[in-house]
């Protein structure tokens, strides 16, 4: 390590752990007790004087531009003067079901079968930035299916800027609750596309641990470096918090099946190369966990590993429009030492493995069209997958979805804040659940699980 940068890094690293020790941590039980998937929040809209379409593609989030991904990566510190800017906003998702045939079973409780109308989320954030180095986003959401208040996204950071050899390195410290939820290039699950969706909708059974496994049941605290404003890299330790902290924060203790044993490290490595009008990013990822079998512990915890890769290329064109493609894998390997031991599996070791793929088109940076084809396999597992007629995860499909955001580059009648989404949602199965016909051994076909899906997402 360079000499003259010993004594920078000491200090700076010192400062870290004061803050991590004291004011993230207190900052973090603020944010949290004001106030779940964040998007395009208004506050930040006001706060840097841009219009939506400024950090987010489509003019609506959370879908991040090149200036949306520094604003995040920054600390969320960015503003347009000296002002005072009210960092509270608020946003409401609602849409319309129908399935291709109605579910064996409503979906929730006091809903139907099929054709069904529902508030998903009404949120309040509490976003923006403090000084030049500390800012984030808290989230509260009540959700309408389930009729239950929760926390949801959060993301809290301190950043500063050093230098190391001559090359700039934005350096920071990070606490949040789900894996990926702090990344910037939507193509982790946290932020990944479908960025709305219904829990009224037939999904499969199957994912790895960090495709929302864990979201809003852990807290995570950790470092992350953004090197020459080229590579990022990032270790983040995960932890279960205690069960009257999960209860207030409306999270259900009861369900178990993501509580963690110790510590599950996170690390992330990504390298993004801008070509004037395009920019492309490759990268990996690895959760590694031990997780308790539903809310047993005496028979220890299962170990779960996901290791991934993802790429993500931007292309603005002349300005107005805008083009995007993102693409992850992720292998999920289980030792399932607790499971077996319970018989809740009939495998000591069984794997995962998911491709997700999205590519969007926006016109004038109003009307986007996203077409996202998806699969899940794994192995067989007679006990882990007892509902399949094929005792297997496996599942493929794709998502389409045409949308029209009016006011994301212009100022709305309704004033600066207001923001709409109207969108159209089809999503198709070739395969659920581990066979295209009579997946359940009840006659059911994937095909059956198609939906569409209109919603509207409101932010203010």
């Amino acid at each position: 390590m360079h000499s003259k940068f010993l004594p920078h890094c000491i200090l700076a690293c010192t400062q870290f752990r004061g803050l991590l020790r004291r004011p993230i941590l207190q900052a973090t039980i603020f944010l949290l007790l004001m106030n779940t998937g964040a998007s395009a929040v208004p506050s930040f809209a006001e706060q840097t004087g841009q219009r939506c379409s400024m950090c987010h593609v489509g003019g609506l989030g959370p879908q991040l531009t090149p200036f949306g991904r520094l604003f995040k990566l920054g600390g969320y510190t960015l503003r347009s003067g000296t002002q005072f800017t009210m960092p509270l906003a608020g946003m409401i998702v609602a849409s319309f079901l129908h399935t291709q045939k109605d579910q064996p079973s409503p979906p929730a409780a006091h809903f139907g079968v099929n054709d069904n109308f529902a508030l998903d989320q009404a949120s309040v954030f509490l976003a923006g930035g403090v000084g030049d180095h500390f800012g984030g986003f808290s989230q509260f959401t009540y959700n309408g299916v389930n009729r239950s208040f929760a926390w949801d996204q959060l993301d809290v950071r301190a950043t500063t800027h050093t230098s190391f050899m001559g090359s700039d390195v934005l350096i920071g410290v990070d606490v949040n609750n789900s894996p990926g939820v702090q990344d910037v290039w939507n193509t982790l699950p946290s932020w990944g596309f479908p960025y709305t969706s219904s829990e009224l909708a037939p999904s499969p059974n199957a994912a790895p641990l960090i495709s929302g496994g864990l979201a809003q049941r852990v807290l995570g605290s950790g470092v992350f470096a953004w090197w020459n404003s080229h590579l990022y890299t990032e270790a983040t330790i995960y932890w279960t918090p205690g069960r009257r902290l999960m209860s207030a924060l409306g999270v259900d203790v009861n369900d178990g099946d993501a509580a963690l044993k110790g510590g599950a490290p996170y690390l992330r490595v990504a390298y993004q190369q801008d070509y004037g009008a395009q920019n492309f990013e490759i990268g990996g990822f690895g959760l590694f966990a031990h997780v308790y079998p539903g809310t047993v512990r005496d028979a220890g915890a299962d170990k779960i590993t996901d290791l991934g890769i993802d790429a993500s290329w931007q292309f603005a064109g002349n300005g107005d429009d805008f083009f995007q493609l993102n693409a992850r894998y992720t292998h999920e390997q289980q030792t399932l030492s607790a499971s077996f031991l319970l018989d809740n599996s009939a495998n000591a070791h069984d794997t995962i493995q998911e491709m997700h793929l999205d590519g969007s088109y926006y016109w004038h940076k109003i009307v986007g069209v996203t077409v996202s084809p998806f699969t899940i396999w794994g192995s067989a597992d007679a006990l882990l997958f007892a509902d399949n007629r094929t005792a297997t995860p496996n599942s493929t499909g794709a998502i389409f979805q045409l949308d029209y955001t009016p006011w994301g580059t212009d100022i709305s009648p309704l004033g600066p804040r207001f923001n709409v989404r109207i969108g159209l949602q089809y999503t198709i199965y070739t395969r659920f659940d581990g066979a295209s016909r009579n997946f359940d051994g009840l006659g059911h076909n994937a095909s059956d699980n198609d939906s569409l899906r209109l919603f509207t997402w409101f932010e203010f």
